[in-house]
């Protein structure tokens, strides 16, 4: 399978909340990081999209502009619009995935995107004061891996 193969049989799965499909996407020593989880190991990768999956409220996605690199290296955008569990609120997130391939699986996963304007859309009024400073996003971080540890625990 090639490099874009992959990405859209990873992003057609993520639009059909398939996390089975998804986790197959990644190679067995994967890494993944964003503003919101930090960096996480393969397993968490993997329990991580299930959990988003399976509490996504009012989810759609779409993605394009895939960029191949090189062999390894690849980029592509991607949009995301749900309700945040924990507020009820609309967060329509803009996010550019920076992917490294092994044996045509994902290694190595950053999505990077704007935590401040997450933080805002996310949380309202204390997203808006607080959610451009380091602790703010160090907190969102430590709620994130709390969550996830909680799901890898049930």
């Amino acid at each position: 399978m090639t490099n874009e193969q992959t990405i859209n049989r990873f992003y057609t799965a993520f639009q059909q909340l398939d996390y089975a499909t998804m986790q197959t996407c990644y190679h067995s020593e994967a890494v993944f990081n964003d503003p919101a989880f930090g960096l996480l190991d393969a397993n968490e990768t993997r329990a991580m999209w299930e959990m988003l999956c399976k509490r996504a409220k009012d989810f759609s996605l779409v993605y394009g502009n895939i960029r191949l690199l090189d062999e390894e290296y690849t980029t592509c955008d991607w949009t995301t619009s749900y309700l945040f569990a924990k507020t009820g609120r609309r967060v329509v997130n803009k996010i550019t995935a920076h992917m490294k391939f092994k044996d045509g699986l994902i290694i190595e996963h950053t999505d990077a995107f704007d935590i401040y304007r997450w933080t805002r859309q996310a949380l309202g009024l204390p997203g808006l004061l607080f959610g451009w400073s380091p602790w703010m996003n160090k907190r969102i971080q430590k709620q994130a891996k709390q969550g996830l540890a909680k799901f890898m625990d049930s």
